[in-house]
């Protein structure tokens, strides 16, 4: 699993999570966000900005509810989710093929490859 922040300022490193770790409702909480995510970024976006995720269930759990009402400037609570929306999901509808259509012409033949390919090059959202 792959994990990127993006923001109108730009897009955070790409967080790679280890194959084989599960995903549940506190490694997402205690590494993944408060670890990872979350300073990457506060470190783009600087002082605002909204915070959507999806309905997964690690997303959902309470804990992980009131974690982002506590750290983040602007929460966007769970009943407020559409169930499936193209334009408030923009990674996985969109980043994740804009990605592989710039950057990688060809298919990215696994995890290790585009590890790689991402820190030889650096985090740059921009380049085409």
């Amino acid at each position: 699993m792959v994990s990127v922040g993006v923001v109108k300022l730009g897009c955070t490193h790409l967080i790679f999570v280890d194959p084989g770790v599960k995903i549940n409702g506190y490694n997402y909480r205690e590494v993944l966000l408060s670890q990872q995510l979350l300073p990457a970024i506060w470190q783009v976006s600087g002082d605002f900005f909204l915070f959507q995720q999806d309905s997964a269930p690690a997303h959902r759990a309470r804990k992980t509810i009131k974690l982002l009402q506590w750290e983040t400037p602007a929460f966007i609570s769970p009943d407020l989710w559409p169930p499936n929306s193209p334009d408030l999901n923009p990674v996985d509808y969109k980043v994740w093929g804009v990605m592989q259509d710039r950057i990688y012409p060809e298919k990215v033949k696994d995890v290790n490859e585009l590890k790689s390919d991402w820190l030889r090059s650096g985090p740059d959202c921009n380049r085409t």
